[in-house]
């Protein structure tokens, strides 16, 4: 046997060994199309379990509960106008119902799953190391346990408590960077240094630049989104925009797949307004946790954008005091908000908060109306920032009835698209080659990739399409485990 195929077959027997059975893309998207068996076996496992079955687990569509749900319609939440203040239909997507609470766990499955179903990646003797400023390392690290795969995680040491402590308990060896959300190349000169002085033992799935990433958005969150639109369409109804945060751009790759069933649909792409890369080619540092900054993801594809709109960070955290403290609750009540939304407002992390506001914006600009509706996603939950409300009790004390009203007519009802701009076919190549400085110059990518992302019609078509290539390739090794048998 050739070494990629004496790996290949470590892999599959120590999958067989461990009992992992890999879902494919098609599963995750339609769960429907999972094995009955394992259904019934998810029914004794919980969300968060560190269990194999729950790698089934990675769909828009998990029933939203704890412990033994199954699988039902896509989780999401819509905004009415007495929170948004504009009339335009506001759609998010909840991270919250995926295992570690977060959808990176969708982000996280290809980069490794398509190494290890073609033998580039030996459990038995590697380690997977997963950069990251926040949930992508958590989503790897659950991953790779789940796999069998030891894991490394690297991210800034200015990160949430919580984020370290789940880390530690699932095993992942853990290497803090110095600074916070916006210190990515520190997360990448540290990876450097563990990659070359252990080379053979470490794989480093960089999310910046694993294609994998966009791959499961385009394949699984696009589609999650086109389901819940021709479910909540009414009358004369448009799916007119999508609205998220630039981060690793991986989420972003869904929009590659709406733009060919809704070729209306605008696109913008956020980032924090304390260091707006994008729009100003900025520098800084920002609160705005697991939206990264200061360069332009591998896997962005800028030509599919129509904007660029920066959030104000100041904005975001004190919107997680209105939506979460009790005061705040008691005024979005007195201001007409249906208090069963109010109860899920914790549903929302930071950076789910940045991206409301960023929907906001665009139908603003856009003077969109009841007939347009806008898509985001929800990455994560408050449950991961409990830390980060009783630091800002601890900094700004009590939070007050004044506080919640200047809050409200502030970051929600005073919410304008200044910090915007609409782009031109110069301006998204500007901000394309500024991928250049971190990517060739730095990571050792080559101007004829950058050239082709640009220029070649079907590049992104190419990469973005593989996972039919896949799910192929996954049956086949599911197939030499011989596990699903049981469930024929």
């Amino acid at each position: 046997m050739t070494t990629k195929e004496q790996v290949l077959e470590n892999t599959v027997r120590q999958c067989r060994e461990r009992d992992i059975i890999i879902p494919t893309y098609d599963q995750m998207r339609n769960p429907d199309k999972i094995p009955q068996g394992i259904k019934d076996e998810l029914k004794n496992v919980g969300l968060w379990d560190l269990h194999s079955r729950n790698l089934f687990r990675i769909t828009w569509k998990n029933e939203p509960v704890k412990h033994g749900g199954g699988f039902g319609g896509v989780n999401f939440l819509e905004i009415p106008s007495e929170l948004s203040g504009v009339k335009a239909r506001i759609i998010i997507l909840l991270g919250k119902f995926f295992p570690t609470g977060s959808h990176k766990v969708g982000a996280t499955f290809g980069p490794l799953v398509e190494k290890l179903v073609r033998g580039e990646f030996d459990p038995t003797t590697q380690k997977a190391l997963w950069p990251s400023t926040g949930n992508y390392c958590r989503g790897g690290a659950y991953n790779s346990y789940l796999l069998g795969c030891p894991a490394i995680a690297v991210l800034p040491e200015g990160m949430s408590r919580e984020r370290f402590e789940w880390l530690e308990e699932v095993g992942a060896e853990i290497h803090a960077t110095p600074g916070s959300e916006s210190n990515v190349k520190e997360v990448y000169d540290k990876t450097h240094e563990l990659k070359s002085e252990r080379p053979d033992e470490i794989v480093v799935l960089n999310q910046f630049e694993q294609m994998g990433n966009p791959i499961w958005h385009y394949a699984v969150t696009g589609p999650a989104m086109e389901e819940v639109f021709e479910q909540e369409r009414k009358g004369q109804a448009r799916f007119s925009g999508v609205f998220l945060t630039q981060g690793s751009a991986g989420t972003l790759g869904c929009t590659d797949y709406l733009r060919k069933q809704f070729p209306q649909v605008k696109v913008c792409a956020g980032e924090a307004q304390q260091c707006p890369t994008l729009l100003l080619n900025g520098f800084g540092a920002h609160r705005i946790e697991g939206i990264g900054d200061k360069h332009v993801p591998w896997v962005h594809n800028m030509k599919n954008m129509d904007m660029v709109a920066s959030i104000d960070d100041d904005h975001c955290v004190r919107l997680i005091r209105l939506f979460n403290e009790p005061t705040g609750k008691k005024y979005l009540a007195k201001m007409g908000v249906d208090k069963t939304l109010i109860d899920k407002l914790d549903l929302f992390g930071i950076s789910s908060v940045a991206n409301l506001l960023g929907t906001i914006k665009m139908a603003k600009y856009y003077e969109m109306n009841e007939n347009d509706m806008l898509f985001t996603i929800a990455t994560d939950s408050m449950e991961l920032y409990q830390s980060r409300l009783k630091e800002l009790h601890d900094e700004f004390g009590d939070y007050s009835e004044l506080d919640a009203a200047r809050d409200f007519e502030l970051c929600l009802a005073g919410q304008t698209f200044d910090w915007l701009l609409e782009l031109s076919y110069w301006d998204r190549k500007r901000m394309h080659n500024l991928k250049y400085f971190t990517w060739i110059e730095q990571q050792g990518k080559t101007v004829e990739e950058l050239d082709a992302q640009w220029y070649d019609d079907v590049y992104w078509k190419v990469h973005l399409t593989s996972f039919k290539e896949w799910d192929s390739r996954i049956k086949d090794f599911n197939e030499r485990t011989g596990l699903l048998k049981r469930y024929e």
